[in-house]
Order: C-alpha cells, then sequence, then structure tokens
C-alpha cells in the first residue's frame, strides 16, 4: 500500500508542475516555467529510485520530500516566499533533517541487521550527520557552479547566504543525528 502511495502522490506532484510549467510556458514567464519544469523532474526521484536503484523509502520520509519541494519550488520560488528572508534558512534546516532522516533509511538498508546490537551510538549519529552536511554542500556546490557556468543568482546574498545556508543544514542534520544516536543507545540497553 505504502508504495502505491508513494507512486500516487509523487505523480499529483508531477501533473501539478506540469500543468504549472504549461501555464507559464504560455504566459512567457521564462523562471517560473524553469522552477516548474525542475519540479518535473524532483518529483520522479522517488520513482527513478524505486524503479531503478529498487531502493524502497517509507512513506513519511518520501512525503516530506514532496512537501519539501512544493514549499521551496511553488512557495518559495514561484510564489516569492525567498523574499521574506527567513523562508531560506527554515528550509534548509528542514532539508538537513530531511537529509537526516534519508541517511537514517540509507544506513538501515547498508547495515546488516546482525550488526545492530554491535554498531556504536557514536557512529550511527556520526554517519546521519554526516550525510546531511554533505547534502547541504552538495547543494550549496550546485549553486556556486550555476552561479558561475549560467550567470544564475542562487547565492544571493553570496558567502553570508552561503554560510547561513550550511550552519542551518547543519542545525537540522545534528538535531537528527543526536536523535538517532540516543536511539541506538537505548535500543542498545534495553535489547
Amino acid at each position: 500500500m505504502a508504495k502505491k502511495l508513494v507512486i500516487i502522490f509523487s505523480l499529483l506532484y508531477m501533473a501539478f508542475m506540469a500543468w504549472l510549467a504549461f501555464r507559464f510556458y504560455d504566459q512567457q514567464e521564462s523562471f517560473k516555467f524553469s522552477v516548474a519544469a525542475a519540479g518535473i523532474g524532483c518529483g520522479a526521484v522517488p520513482l527513478i529510485l524505486g524503479f531503478f536503484a529498487k531502493w524502497k523509502f517509507n512513506l513519511p520520509l518520501v512525503l516530506s520530500y514532496l512537501i519539501f519541494l512544493f514549499c521551496a519550488q511553488y512557495l518559495g520560488s514561484i510564489s516569492g516566499w525567498y523574499g521574506l528572508g527567513w523562508w531560506d534558512t527554515f528550509l534548509h534546516a528542514l532539508s538537513g533533517a530531511i537529509l537526516g532522516f534519508a541517511g537514517i533509511a540509507l544506513y538501515e538498508r547498508m547495515i546488516h541487521r546482525d550488526a545492530g546490537n554491535s554498531i556504536s551510538a557514536w557512529f550511527v549519529f556520526l554517519f546521519v550527520f554526516s550525510f546531511a552536511v554533505f547534502g547541504g554542500v552538495v547543494w550549496e556546490i550546485y549553486e556556486f557552479s550555476s552561479d558561475q557556468f549560467f550567470g544564475m543568482n542562487l547565492q544571493g546574498g553570496g558567502n553570508k547566504d552561503t554560510m547561513i545556508d550550511l550552519i542551518s543544514d547543519t542545525l537540522g542534520g545534528l538535531a537528527v543525528g543526536i536523535g538517532s544516536g540516543v536511539r541506538t543507545k537505548l535500543k542498545k540497553n534495553n535489547g
């Protein structure tokens, strides 16, 4: 059932973005068109990972990802919420947390079930935290590269914007990393 819901929600997001893309193409709003067109590809990520890579993520993680996309692409870029000032920082903290949960899901798929009791809670914390921070760094590299090679303005505030984004990603990942480390320690103590 969860697999069907992932497919349904991903397709709904993609259809919404496709509708927006056609609308903005008709209105000759190239920036909004490009965001909506990119939204189609971003919405397809859970489907691509599920069908081609055979990675299955839980429904709450996929829904969190799609809600994040809606907040970033539709509310942030298309509706102009990035102009609020705090919206970008909030989304970076949220993305750090979501990446932390993705790190947990990845960790649980990579580690053999029998190894669970022998894994250090510090290792789990470090893996989840590092995964979230790495995702934030990759995003900032994408923003910098887009600005340098394609004349975009994704790093609107330059170095200050980049550092605030990285700190926000780090704090979101840190919260989830600490939670995962504590959960692992509690499981080991109770198991």
